[in-house]
């Protein structure tokens, strides 16, 4: 399955409708870019029934921003509408395979219940320090950092 160019119109809805999406962005004139291109493509090729999609960051400067992406390539992964990955650089061929298998092993439930763990924890935290008397400035609103999931280098 060729690769799918994803924007800020169609994002939400293509990592929504499909079980499994990774995410390649990049640059035109990014070095690695080009060298990950083909080892990218390729998976591509080879797992049809996981979504690649690639994102311009040039082009889609709103959504890079929003994702938070700084540095390129960068590769994320989407199990269940869920980010289970996110890390900047080129992977060899045999390295993103080996992604490829870990998400696909991922016990989703688990993954879930990790969550929700962490951010029962997050609310007891913010509870308690706004009953202290604590979190008054040094309080900054934004989302909370991405866990990572999975086996080792996952």
């Amino acid at each position: 399955m060729p690769t799918v160019t994803l924007t800020q119109q169609n994002f939400d809805a293509v990592v929504a409708s499909n079980p499994i999406v990774l995410v390649d962005w990049w640059a035109t004139w990014c070095g690695p870019c080009k060298y990950f291109a083909p080892v990218y493509d390729a998976s591509s090729d080879r797992h049809p029934e996981i979504v690649h999609g690639k994102v311009d960051v040039d082009a889609e400067v709103t959504l890079t921003t929003a994702a938070r992406v700084t540095q390129y390539p960068t590769l994320m992964a989407f199990r269940e509408g869920m980010l289970v990955y996110s890390q900047a650089g080129a992977l060899a061929a045999d390295a993103l395979e080996d992604l490829v298998q870990q998400i696909r092993w991922l016990d989703m439930d688990q993954v879930r219940r990790e969550v929700a763990r962490q951010s029962d924890t997050q609310q007891l935290a913010t509870t308690a320090a706004s009953a202290s008397g604590s979190g008054g400035s040094d309080r900054k609103a934004g989302p909370a950092p991405q866990p990572r999931y999975g086996w080792p280098g996952l």
